[in-house]
């Protein structure tokens, strides 16, 4: 009888007894008759059941091993227990699984089974399961640089970090017209990416503008700007804030580009005064200005989705002639897949154009007139009719409620183009009041200003900016990293050119 109660008679019985005297008896002499006529043939040694035989010699028996609980936890009989006498079932332990673990809906993490022994748990020994979801990526190829803090004790692959945010912008090109690779540390492997750059001339407000479509706000200081737009001094001098491409990524993965002004006359002083060195396929500085601008856009025409041109008045003919000179000069693209949706829509189908928007900034009251308005769609719908950019359709000032008074019907040929008013200087009540002093309800009402305020405008930008289509930029998706090698190339070429080296000598 074992400690828990249940007889074992294989062990203790008499078969055990009876077994040692076996072996006594067979540890005789061979052919010695101890037990009569039927112990006369020699021991035929058993096959067990896998195959091998028992070996010769006297059977040795191992120690029993008794499985019981220790003491402290054997159940207790219960004071309330029936006379009767028949057995309480105790309350059974349900196995059940968490739901991260595969088991069924609506099964709570909390629910796990805890183990009868003394020893430490499984979740003990393996750490506590996270309450929030974990969502898992292929170890492939990340060695070690996946962190040891970033790997999931429960199933030992890596967590999906979430991406680095940005603070400032960094170099993409340099002043020197250099390719820089700081950016490349920001850039992940996915494809969801959205890339707007911007061109324009000087002191048109480019910088400030980029900054207000990816991190700030215009209540904020504009020395916090990821973008750093002209300070006083250099406005006062004439000078231009920003040099080659400035590259900024946002949490929605939405990549900015702000480059230095087109046709900048304070680059080309700079250039004249300084005595810097030209390139030797280039004679003149201000061929040289000209060239550094072509290039810029003719890249920002290959590598981006959206390109915004900046204008602070209307309207300059030599910028749009400028942005057909750069269309012309604007390297080849390898066409999309015959399986996936075309990247040019109705054009030629071997070339991508990106999709531009015009941008009227430091906009008067008198351009925000419905007449004005629709003549300016008109002027540029007639300068960009030969086009192959992507200027209408996509963009409208009349969804955005700006004009409620007008329907849908009012532009024939609406462009993309938006306005954005002067902006308002914090502190300063920039609104003229209605009324004299006589009539206090009216002079606490605001003039009438003939648009939304101006962050109220940034914001419908911004939303019609990030809903742009999201077109194919080569043969292949590419991931942001593809698209960071990629411009590489394409920036490389752009400055090898042939048909710019071309378009420089007959500049000279």
């Amino acid at each position: 009888m074992s400690e828990s109660g249940h007889s074992q008679p294989g062990m203790y019985g008499q078969g055990r007894r009876r077994r040692r005297r076996r072996g006594d008896r067979d540890a005789g002499l061979p052919g010695q008759n101890l037990s009569g006529p039927s112990r006369d043939r020699e021991y035929q040694p058993r096959e067990r059941r896998d195959g091998s035989e028992d070996p010769p010699g006297p059977l040795i028996q191992k120690t029993p091993i008794i499985l019981a609980k220790p003491p402290g936890e054997r159940a207790k009989p219960s004071q309330n227990a029936p006379v009767s006498g028949a057995p309480v079932l105790e309350k059974p332990i349900m196995l059940m699984k968490a739901r991260d673990d595969g088991g069924k809906p609506g099964t709570p993490p909390e629910a796990a089974a805890q183990p009868s022994g003394p020893g430490p748990s499984k979740m003990e020994r393996e750490g506590q399961r996270p309450t929030q979801p974990v969502y898992q990526i292929q170890n492939r190829g990340m060695g070690a640089s996946a962190s040891s803090s970033a790997v999931d004790p429960m199933v030992g692959q890596s967590k999906l970090l979430p991406p680095e945010k940005m603070k400032h912008s960094i170099k993409l090109v340099d002043d020197q017209m250099n390719w820089c690779d700081s950016a490349m540390e920001y850039l992940r492997d996915q494809t969801d990416m959205l890339v707007v750059g911007v061109i324009g001339l000087q002191g048109s407000g480019k910088s400030t503008i980029m900054s207000l479509l990816s991190a700030n706000t215009p209540e904020e200081d504009q020395r916090g700007y990821v973008f750093r737009a002209q300070t006083q001094e250099i406005k006062e001098r004439g000078g231009n804030q920003s040099t080659g491409i400035d590259f900024f990524i946002t949490q929605e993965r939405v990549i900015f580009l702000d480059t230095q002004p087109m046709l900048s006359p304070s680059i080309l002083d700079h250039l004249i005064n300084n005595d810097r060195k030209l390139p030797p396929e280039y004679n003149l500085p201000h061929t040289y200005v000209e060239m550094q601008s072509l290039q810029i856009a003719a890249f920002l025409f290959t590598v981006c989705h959206v390109v915004i041109v900046v204008q602070d008045w209307f309207t300059d003919l030599n910028l749009y002639r400028f942005l057909q000179t750069a269309e012309m000069l604007k390297p080849s693209t390898p066409s999309a897949s015959h399986d996936s949706t075309g990247s040019s829509g109705n054009d030629d189908g071997a070339e991508y154009y990106p999709h531009i928007v015009f941008l009227q900034n430091k906009a008067r009251q008198d351009d925000f007139c419905p007449r004005n308005l629709k003549n300016m769609h008109m002027v540029v719908d007639k300068l960009m009719a030969h086009s192959h950019l992507k200027y209408k359709g996509k963009l409208s000032m009349l969804d955005c409620s700006i004009f409620p008074g007008l329907g849908q019907d009012y532009l024939a040929t609406e462009v993309n183009m938006f306005l954005l008013p002067m902006q308002e200087n914090d502190g300063e009540d920039n609104l003229t009041k209605a009324g004299s002093g006589a009539y206090p309800l009216f002079s606490l009402l605001p003039g009438y200003r003939g648009h939304p305020a101006f962050s109220t405008m940034v914001s419908k930008l911004r939303s019609q900016i990030l809903a742009m289509p999201r077109c194919q930029l080569s043969h292949t998706i590419l991931t942001e990293k593809n698209w960071f090698h990629y411009a590489a190339r394409i920036w490389d070429g752009v400055k090898k050119s042939s048909a710019l080296s071309e378009y420089s000598r007959l500049l000279c």
